[in-house]
């Protein structure tokens, strides 16, 4: 086998370990996720099982770091990094390009093996969008306190002036909800929002139309029970993008999450004059999802100040707010008052006290 060929699959593994170690770390400890830690431990650990087969040992032998001449070339642009983002951008790039350099020499060597490393350079590309597009957004959808839905028909002044209030006062998230609106005007109105949630740091979501959320460049969808399901809805969004489910039940809510949507909507909380007609379930629903799911939980259905007291509002837990809000004189001393007011909840005291 020629040297060269080993020299090189030696230091391939070895940059392809760490830059799997270096992504693994940025999605425990920077995401906090879970999920995309483990599918980082399963990519690492597969291509560790691959190593002795085009490496290993014959490989390790010819290794010569002293006199490699790698090791003193570098560019400006490797020491600089600005942010955890860009750490782990930087590391997925080189891990990418480093299983392809153990694909094409392995091929001198295992070419099973090498077509194996090939199957994970796909999966690493898939991981790379999550982590870099979809988790991000997951995050602060579960950092989320305040989510409000906006309704032209229902709002006290016109649409966009109430957007523009309650994201004044605090809001974290902003739906688009219009049930009979063309698609043409819909979209207008969800560019105009993309604008004024970007501005202010908030998440943006569609409900119900996944096509006017991907055009729009929103963060998420949202998606009802008698809606398109959540592979649907991420089919037509993209992969990047959030998808919400509302749940009314135990038995919704458990079947919302074999759907493995990004968060879960759960109510109705209180009596909603924006849906007279729903039975109302109350805080204990609330409670039973967060032990059904880790997912993020949204409260929905007749919140207001006066009640918002009563629900668990920390912990991967939002409120979502209609008519308490955009119907309010002023959107932005409503959204205020709403948020502080389930912030200083008994409810939310009790459990952040049971977790320190």
């Amino acid at each position: 086998m020629d040297p060269a060929a080993l020299r090189i699959l030696d230091a391939e593994f070895n940059r392809a370990r760490e830059g799997l170690r270096v992504l693994e770390e940025h999605a425990r400890f920077v995401l906090d996720d879970s999920a995309l830690t483990q599918r980082l431990k399963a990519l690492r650990h597969d291509l560790v099982a691959l190593e002795p087969r085009l490496a290993g040992r014959p490989a390790l032998g010819w290794r010569d770091t002293r006199h490699d001449v790698g090791t003193t070339a570098s560019v400006p642009t490797e020491i600089h990094r600005g942010t955890p983002v860009d750490v782990a951008a930087a590391a997925a790039r080189r891990l990418g390009e480093s299983l392809r350099c153990i694909e094409e020499y392995g091929k001198l060597i295992d070419a099973g093996a090498a077509e194996a490393v090939e199957a994970l350079r796909y999966r690493l590309y898939i991981i790379e969008q999550d982590m870099l597009l979809t988790a991000p957004r997951r995050m602060r959808l579960a950092q989320a306190r305040m989510y409000v839905l906006i309704t032209a028909s229902l709002c006290r002044h016109d649409w966009y002036r109430t957007a523009e209030g309650v994201l004044e006062g605090g809001a974290d998230v902003i739906q688009l909800r219009e049930k009979d609106l063309a698609d043409g005007e819909l979209l207008c109105r969800a560019l105009r929002l993309r604008e004024l949630t970007e501005r202010h740091a908030a998440l943006l979501v569609i409900n119900d139309r996944p096509h006017i959320a991907r055009l729009a460049k929103a963060d998420g969808v949202h998606v009802g029970q008698g809606d398109l399901s959540v592979a649907d809805a991420r089919q037509i969004a993209g992969p990047t993008l959030l998808v919400g489910k509302s749940t009314h039940s135990t038995r919704e809510i458990r079947e919302a999450v074999l759907e493995e949507p990004d968060y879960i909507a759960v109510g109705t909380m209180f009596a909603s004059p924006t849906k007279p007609d729903v039975r109302v379930q109350g805080p204990g629903l609330l409670a039973e999802a967060a032990r059904m799911t880790h997912l993020p939980l949204v409260a929905i259905g007749g919140i207001t100040e006066a009640n918002v007291a009563r629900l668990e509002t920390s912990r991967r837990v939002a409120i979502a707010v209609c008519q308490a809000v955009i119907g309010a004189e002023d959107p932005a001393v409503a959204a205020r008052k709403l948020r502080a007011a389930a912030t200083c909840s008994p409810a939310t005291a009790q459990t952040a006290e049971a977790g320190s």
